[in-house]
């Protein structure tokens, strides 16, 4: 029986003013390629870069072509490139490059030569240990103490308990996944670094092991403190989308039974105060307070009832399911006896 094919690889590498960075960064990751037993591909994606990235991944391009011939190009320089017409963040490039590529095993790398280009291979081996998604652990990190390694300590110790899916390093690219994985995510805002967990909520296999980390030694950092509030915000989007997406109902519904339930008890205390101590009521904040509770218990309901009705309008409409298939197994089904006879 002949060996099976090695998988093929899916390289995305989102770029954004990384003039500098791209040719090494190419040129690396087309040499470890080279090395190894994988099929693989390239895809970087220019985030409206305005550097003169560009000009220097056209350039690169137009080298490569003039250097090989079109039968050879695509088997020993299997790279496309990608070039937003303005900056639209790094989600979205690396959604452009789920988009567009074709490999059983994706694999982001950052643009910015922090990291290694050599880990490629090792997350690779270590996802078809049996894993669905293998998560990159800067564990000797070389970035600034306390703008960059203290809030990303922070934020991947609240993103833990939040999602419930313990990770050491979120926010590193450098990860593997299987191509199934990552066919019905859509992804918004910075998302992309929440994949792990939206993978294991789904029911995948999640790991996460030790890669390296290089300090920048061209270009500028594109990460500040300003991007943690961003996270923050995206990560209650997250948890909202993973527990209750399909019942908003009980969220929305459970904070308007809270409200009903304070609303009732104020209000029998007021009945208590004006019966037993013939307290007057209208100078106390108490009416008001009652008001506002039963208030909000009614708006909250019917705002449950609303996004219940837009989410079945959504399933419905797509025609999309409310749960994830990992595979099918199925009997052969064998011919009968009158199908399998020939006749003479």
């Amino acid at each position: 029986m002949a060996e099976s094919q090695p998988p093929m690889v899916s390289i995305i590498v989102p770029v954004y003013n990384e003039r500098d960075n791209i040719r090494p960064l190419v040129t690396r990751i087309f040499e470890v390629m080279s090395a190894g037993i994988y099929r693989w591909e390239l895809i970087v994606v220019d985030d409206g870069s305005n550097d003169g990235t560009c000009d220097a991944l056209k350039d690169l391009c137009r080298e490569r072509i003039a250097s090989d011939d079109n039968s050879q190009l695509r088997q020993r320089f299997p790279m496309k490139v990608i070039f937003f017409r303005r900056n639209f963040g790094q989600t979205s490039a690396i959604a452009a490059g789920f988009d567009h590529c074709v490999g059983d095993i994706i694999v982001p790398i950052d643009g910015d030569m922090q990291n290694d280009p050599a880990d490629i291979p090792r997350v690779v081996r270590k996802l078809q240990e049996g894993y669905d998604v293998v998560s990159g652990w800067r564990q000797n990190r070389k970035d600034t103490f306390i703008t960059r390694k203290i809030p990303s300590w922070i934020a991947n110790y609240v993103i833990g308990i939040i999602t419930g899916v313990r990770l050491h390093d979120y926010g590193c690219s450098l990860k593997a996944y299987h191509r199934d994985i990552i066919a019905n995510l859509k992804l918004y805002g910075e998302m992309h670094r929440f994949i792990p967990a939206l993978a294991s909520w789904a029911g995948a296999r999640v790991t996460e092991m030790v890669v390296n980390h290089h300090p920048r030694t061209r270009g500028k950092t594109k990460y500040g403190l300003n991007r943690t509030f961003k996270v923050v915000l995206d990560l209650i989007t997250i948890k909202f989308l993973g527990t209750f997406s399909t019942r908003p109902l009980h969220i929305f519904g459970g904070i308007g039974l809270l409200s009903f339930l304070s609303a009732l008890i104020i209000g029998s205390i007021m009945v208590y105060l004006k019966i037993a101590n013939h307290e007057d009521m209208s100078q106390s904040p108490l009416p008001i307070l009652a008001a506002m509770l039963m208030m909000m218990s009614i708006q909250f309901l019917l705002m449950g009832l609303l996004a219940e009705m837009l989410c079945r309008t959504y399933h419905e409409s797509q025609d999309k399911p409310t749960y994830i298939i990992r595979h099918i197994i199925e009997p052969e089904t064998t011919k009968t006896a009158n199908d399998s006879s020939q006749t003479d």
